[in-house]
């Protein structure tokens, strides 16, 4: 660690010196100063400057213009640390902890990893200001795709089966965010806000049992907390950068909440649509359970033919035995009719067998995953409550972390 240490102080006295060669980004007496004026030279400024290898003093010339009233400071663009004391790589890694951990925990592994010594309130405001400007980035990105001034081109590639997977997940939010909405809570108040996932993967082979297959390093994951109209828009931009024009097949997953179908229809109206199996299967035991008891012989006899005849897309015999099911006296005949028209309402859904047939995925598993890792293990962890901004942010971050687009948003920085 001391040996570290040292070549870190070395290696930021040689930087230092290698920043100050130019002359602090001297222009002359003036320069535009971006919105058509002129700013004229004041003097040379000292800034603190913390970099992966120490802190450091970085001189730059300070212009003024007097028709805005604000300062220019081209040394400050040049290098990327305009409004900010830490160096883009500094903030790379603060970003790279701060969207996969706890912010103290992250301050913590930098510390020790990088020899890095930030608080964790930086590590909290950097890691949410990129994943705002992540976010930027990706909304930009999306209105240019839905006005079809860009057309993503994969040459002559084809896809054969693309997959859009859509899930929700409720995020702990500070009291604030949740005002004038209904909860689960006792009190009837809101404590979460919903966070809505999408995933995008592909498919091409299936294994020698004959299951689907996802391709490897295929996924990619959007999501926010946002209505679901915006978040459809945001779905349908990455489906369509992920190759939308060029599959063979598009398969829309999910579960049977009703704004992921309206979604699936208003974006992708000739998808081939599947409701999760599993869930399926729990409102059969839900059923199972008010009829017949949990663990009595005849309602596991139940669920197992009820299972079978679901697993082979025979809904109209599932629902027609659930018509059937006698509950005892007081019984919540209004819950087993809720359950009925789930199944009703999503039969074309739910053809199993034929989906199987054609090497179709029948669960969301994929989608249900990243509801995990992505929200669940970061933004759900014991106490904590967030703004719907800062959620958004970490969402957006986490986001492109997972989807393996980390690198190209640093080099699209560096590009701009």
């Amino acid at each position: 660690m001391a040996i570290r240490a040292a070549s870190h102080d070395l290696g930021g006295r040689l930087l230092e010196k290698l920043l100050h060669a130019e002359g602090g980004g001297y222009q002359g007496c003036c320069l535009p100063c971006g919105r058509g004026h002129a700013a004229r030279f004041i003097e040379y400024r000292e800034k603190r400057l913390v970099t992966v290898l120490s802190p450091l003093q970085v001189r730059r010339a300070y212009y003024h213009c007097e028709v805005c009233g604000e300062g220019v400071i081209p040394k400050d663009r040049q290098l990327d640390i305009v409004g900010t004391g830490f160096s883009p790589g500094v903030r790379r890694m603060m970003g790279q902890v701060g969207g996969k951990e706890a912010f103290a925990e992250g301050r913590k592994d930098l510390q020790v990893l990088a020899g890095l010594r930030v608080t964790s309130k930086a590590v909290e405001r950097v890691a949410e200001t990129t994943g705002q400007q992540i976010e930027q980035q990706s909304q930009r990105q999306q209105a240019q795709i839905l006005s079809g001034k860009v057309v993503p081109f994969l040459g002559e590639a084809t896809i054969a089966k693309l997959y859009v997977a859509i899930d929700g997940t409720g995020v702990p939010v500070v009291a604030r965010e949740t005002e004038g909405r209904k909860g689960k809570d006792p009190t009837g108040k809101a404590k979460t806000r919903e966070a809505k996932l999408g995933c995008i993967f592909t498919q091409t082979t299936v294994d020698e049992h004959g299951y689907p297959v996802r391709d490897e390093e295929s996924t990619s994951y959007v999501g926010g907390i946002e209505r679901a109209e915006d978040f459809g828009r945001r779905l349908y931009a990455e489906a369509v950068r992920r190759g939308l024009g060029w599959a063979q097949q598009l398969i829309v997953l999910g579960d049977g909440a009703k704004w992921i179908w309206g979604t699936a229809q208003e974006h992708f109206p000739e998808a081939t649509q599947i409701v999760d199996l599993y869930p399926g299967r729990e409102h059969l035991a839900k059923v199972a359970k008010l009829g017949y008891g949990v663990q009595a012989p005849k309602s596991q006899a139940w669920l197992s033919a009820r299972r079978e005849e679901l697993d082979e897309g025979k809904v109209e015999a599932v629902v027609a035995a659930m018509g059937r099911v006698r509950l005892p006296e007081g019984g919540a005949r209004e819950e087993v009719q809720t359950e009925m028209e789930y199944f009703r309402g999503n039969a074309e859904r739910m053809r199993y067998a034929k989906f199987r047939s054609q090497g179709l995925f029948v669960g969301s598993g994929v989608v249900e995953a990243g509801c995990k890792t992505i929200i669940g293990q970061r933004l759900k962890l014991s106490g904590m409550h967030w703004t719907v901004s800062g959620a958004n942010a970490i969402i957006a971050l986490r986001c492109c972390q997972m989807s393996g687009r980390w690198e190209e948003f640093w080099e699209s920085r560096v590009a701009d």
